[in-house]
């Protein structure tokens, strides 16, 4: 902070201390004033009560006619009885011409406090210290205090209250002036560009947002430390002969640079003025210090010295040579690049102050053209315009180019600077790069994808020869043509090529397919991936698209999607004959059935153990006919059934499975937890869990038999697990129970459909299923299901 700001905050305090005082003055002259009311108040209270109690509203102007103060007598409903002249004066009103109402001069922010004053003067008899705004007649909105007590009659009971008023307003304006001044003075303090400190014997008192910021450390824990716990003067002697002479008091203010330790353990340079401010005896009461960050100014200096030594260096070890001549064509400065270049044995430092006219006589022979060289150096002297890549030719084969700088200082000339630089190999680099460029220019025009530069305003700037095969057009007619004109297309693909130009503005590339018709009316369609197109400075010109004939694989896609509509009204076809077929096999199936039936209740007398066999087995296998049946159709529908997803408590499928499948005596089905409700088809989670809890309840051959189900949750499936103690599943058959038809086994009960239709049910939720087993101990089936 500059001594302009110091001087602005000291004024400001000196400001704030004289204000404090005089407000200190008014307050104990108020004081005074109050005490003196409160002794005529008690005094007249006495006389007050005797004649209420007589006649409300008698003559009683005489018991506080000396009163200075405003003075007024209120009933309970805060209508003046009596008020004495000052009261008459300073609220504007006569009680004995009007009827007044204390509490409808109350300003509105007031009535609230106004209703909790009154019942406290209720509860107390008393209340001392109610500030309160008031509307007065004449003078307008004033501040008052007001210290009142109740008038009580014979009985004890209130019958007025009497108070006196005291316009505190010059008050309450000065302490909202030194509040203001307060809050502009923390203001300043608070936002301003400097750390600022208060210091007392040494110690850090306070401290602003902007040093705590500096320094990474909050104010509470600065105020644990001094200025010198967090820096360090790095010129001791200096300071230490400050301190001194603002101990004799010969100075209060000084400044110096510190070097600061941050609370990260970084640091940084801070020029600290220091301002010390003594109490009426001249000893130091307390001293402000503000602090300014001039760490990128240090740094600055530090880097411009390191800077000029680095060109220093620099011009040394250039690959370019340099020279620097003077208004007098006399060597100021070279290097060695420079004179390695021109085969000169001299060291730089030798050169300077020679003479480079007579040199250049001296060294013309060096070039092919000598004398057209040195033309063109004197033409550049008398022009004294800035060149750049001036190309040299020497008889050695080697390729220079030269720029010339001239400088001027004031508009006046004082000299130049010659930058030489063997070009040979980036020469011989530029022609090879000029041919490849034609090579790859050849293979543009000549590819089999059509290639197209478009401006930003849709305009075509170059096109190569498929491009034009493409669109049926010659290359002449299409530069410079608007590119969606030219393709011929709708408004439906007007409109995606226009959009995707926008987004080449935007520095997007993209895809996209669109249809046009060529010049002969054929329609293609193409397949288009653009990308922006940039200048040298990155900005967006326009685009570059390259373009594919897609039309023939477009048909097949067509043809493709035409026979997988033809495949699914094929699958509709064969669902319906499915169920057909089932309704008709079953038919005969149920016929031969009851036949059966028949005839064992009808010969099972007649017939022996071998012929009530044979029909038990016959009844048996038309059972399981008709179960492999049904489940055939199941499995052929399970995809094409639609799903109807909704919440599926899945207690209480396991609920409904276990009151309708067989359960043996010695099994018991229990629960794991609590199973989540999910959002699948209830009838398809239904089948899954009735297929593995009959599966666990029929294959148990412990004489107490457990079937557990649990599920835990993954981020993305749901996990179920039906485990049982039964007779277990060999390895062998682990992943073969879940292909149609195929059981453990010879179990001719099983059709070998059940986990299949399990599979594809699973499969249709993105699931998995597999399991673990030992024989004889147990089987565990895992599945999983995709949260919806």
């Amino acid at each position: 902070m500059d001594k302009v700001d110091n001087a602005i905050l000291q004024r400001a305090l000196e400001r704030e201390k004289r204000a404090r005082k005089a407000a200190e003055q008014l307050l104990e002259k108020k004081s005074k004033e109050l005490y003196d009311a409160s002794l005529h108040l008690k005094e007249s209270n006495g006389r007050l009560e005797a004649m209420l109690s007589k006649e409300r509203g008698s003559h009683i102007d005489l018991s506080f006619a000396n009163i200075i103060d405003p003075y007024v007598v209120m009933d309970m409903t805060t209508k003046v009885i009596n008020m004495n002249a000052s009261a008459k004066e300073f609220l504007g009103f006569d009680h004995e011409h009007e009827e007044v109402v204390l509490a409808s001069m109350v300003h509105e922010d007031y009535h609230e406090y106004t209703t909790t004053s009154f019942k406290t003067l209720l509860d107390v008899g008393i209340i001392k210290n109610y500030n309160v705004k008031l509307y007065t007649r004449k003078k307008g909105e004033k501040f008052v205090n007001i210290n009142a007590s109740l008038i009580y009659d014979e009985t004890g009971k209130p019958i007025a209250a009497q108070g006196v008023i005291r316009d505190i307003t010059k008050e309450y304006e000065i302490k909202q002036l030194l509040e203001d001044q307060k809050k502009q003075q923390d203001i300043i303090v608070e936002n301003s560009s400097l750390g600022i400190v208060l210091i007392v014997d040494d110690k850090i008192v306070k401290a602003n947002s902007t040093f705590c910021d500096l320094l990474g450390y909050s104010e509470y824990e600065l105020k644990k430390l001094s200025l010198d716990d967090v820096s360090i003067i790095e010129d001791v002697s200096l300071y230490e002969d400050i301190l001194a002479e603002t101990a004799r008091g010969h100075t209060d203010k000084f400044a110096l640079t510190r070097k600061f330790f941050k609370q990260d353990g970084t640091t940084l340079y801070g020029k600290t003025s220091v301002s010390t401010v003594r109490n009426d005896q001249g000893e130091i009461a307390y001293k402000v210090a503000m602090v300014e960050d001039i760490t990128k100014d240090k740094l600055s200096e530090e880097r411009l010295r390191a800077s000029e030594e680095r060109l220093s260096k620099l011009l040394g070890n250039l690959q370019n040579g340099i020279l620097l001549e003077d208004e007098h064509r006399k060597i100021v400065l070279t290097n060695a690049k420079f004179c390695t270049l021109f085969g000169i044995t001299s060291k730089p430092e030798n050169m300077k102050g020679v003479d480079c006219q007579k040199s250049l006589d001296k060294f013309k022979n060096y070039f092919k053209e000598p004398e057209a060289m040195v033309a063109r150096v004197n033409e550049i002297l008398r022009r004294k315009e800035l060149v750049l890549s001036d190309e040299l030719e020497l008889v050695d084969g080697r390729t220079f180019e030269r720029d010339y700088i001239p400088l001027f200082i004031d508009d006046e000339y004082k000299g130049h600077l010659w930058s030489y630089t063997d070009v040979t190999l980036a020469k011989s680099y530029r022609r090879s790069l000029e041919a490849q460029k034609e090579k790859y220019s050849s293979i543009i025009a000549n590819m089999n994808l059509g290639l197209a530069e478009i401006d930003n305003h849709g305009k075509i700037l170059m096109v190569n020869n498929r491009y034009a095969e493409m669109i049926g057009k010659p290359i002449s007619e299409l530069i410079g043509a608007d590119v969606i004109s030219q393709m011929e297309v709708d408004a439906e693909n007007a409109a995606i090529i226009a959009q995707q130009f926008q987004k080449r503005k935007q520095n997007r590339s993209d895809s996209y397919e669109v249809t046009i018709n060529k010049s002969n009316g054929e329609r293609r369609h193409w397949l288009i991936s653009g990308a922006p197109n940039y200048d040298e400075r990155g900005k967006v010109i326009g685009s570059i698209g390259v373009h594919l004939d897609i039309t023939k694989q477009k048909l097949l896609e067509l043809q493709t999607k035409d026979l997988v509509t033809e495949l699914e009204a094929s699958n509709k076809s064969l669902q319906e004959y499915a169920h057909i077929v089932s309704h008709d096999l079953k038919s005969p199936l149920r016929s031969v059935s009851a036949l059966a039936s028949w005839l064992y209740d009808d010969y099972k007398d007649r017939l022996d153990d071998s012929g009530r066999y044979n029909l038990k087995m016959m009844l048996e296998k038309v059972e399981g006919m008709d179960k492999l049946i049904s489940g055939i159709l199941k499995y052929s529908t399970v995809n094409s059934d639609a799903l109807d997803n909704r919440d599926v408590d899945v207690n209480k499928v396991i609920q409904e499975i276990t009151e309708i499948i067989f359960i043996p005596d010695h099994v018991k089905v229990v629960v794991q937890g609590t199973l989540p409700i999910i959002l699948a088809d209830k009838t398809k989670v239904h089948q899954l869990f009735q297929n593995f809890l009959s599966n666990a309840v029929v294959n148990i051959d412990k004489t107490e038999g457990l079937v557990t189900v649990g599920c835990k949750e993954t981020p993305t499936h749901w996990q179920f697990m039906v485990r049982d103690n039964g007779v277990g599943i060999p390895k062998e058959y682990h992943q073969k129970i879940f292909q149609i038809f195929q059981s453990i086994g010879n179990n001719e009960r099983s059709t070998g459909i059940g986990l299949s239709i399990v599979k594809k049910i699973i499969d249709r939720y993105e699931g998995d299923v597999w399991l673990e087993s030992e024989v004889g101990e147990g089987t565990t089936f895992f599945f999983t299901i995709k949260k919806q």
